[in-house]
């Protein structure tokens, strides 16, 4: 009879290490976020973009530079089953002008699929130059199962870039986003289109 006390005493202090790690996972998970976040800000890519006011009360007040081109070229890539691409390889921009360029997507699942979009620069210093205004990169987007959709980004290269730098790269990443879109079918959608 004495193990039967004995093994109670055992589970119990079992079920309290069990919890702890369950609470240590959860806190873990909860904080990569801000981390990822955080290292991404210090080294310079992948940055998680949104709207930023002061960039479009910029936009208005920038003056184009006619004396400068800078070719700006465009990458698209995907991970997941998407087809996603730009409609143009590249432009040439003077800086100060307002730009728009559009990109293509395409769910090739029978299913619906939330993804987001993130973009990188090279040069990396390039980055704070390039100013977007609208962006599909700026939140998740919900597609129905084979739907396909067109997304415009809106964007400036700041006058003040680098004069050495004459050639920018925009590559965007498009993933699936999982169990978003359950969160969208529960809010209705109201934060996936932009």
């Amino acid at each position: 009879m004495s193990e039967a006390p004995a093994a109670s005493v055992e589970n119990r202090a079992i079920l309290r290490k069990l919890l702890l790690v369950a609470v240590l996972m959860f806190g873990f998970g909860w904080a990569l976020i801000p981390l990822y976040r955080k290292i991404c800000e210090v080294t310079g890519i992948n940055l998680l973009t949104s709207k930023d006011p002061a960039v479009e009360a910029r936009a208005r007040n920038t003056q184009v530079d006619t004396s400068r081109t800078i070719v700006v070229e465009f990458d698209a890539n995907r991970q997941g089953p998407w087809r996603f691409r730009p409609h143009v390889n590249h432009v040439t921009v003077h800086p100060g002008e307002l730009v728009q360029v559009d990109y293509d997507l395409v769910n090739l699942e029978d299913r619906a699929m939330a993804g987001q979009a993130i973009p990188s620069y090279a040069p990396m210093q390039s980055a704070r130059y390039f100013q977007k205004l609208e962006c599909f990169c700026f939140k998740q987007q919900l597609l129905a199962g084979g739907e396909t959709r067109r997304f415009p980004v809106v964007f400036f290269i700041d006058p003040d870039l680098p004069k050495d730098v004459t050639q920018i790269t925009l590559s965007y990443t498009f993933f699936e986003v999982a169990g978003a879109v359950a969160r969208q079918a529960a809010t209705g959608g109201r934060d996936a289109r932009s």
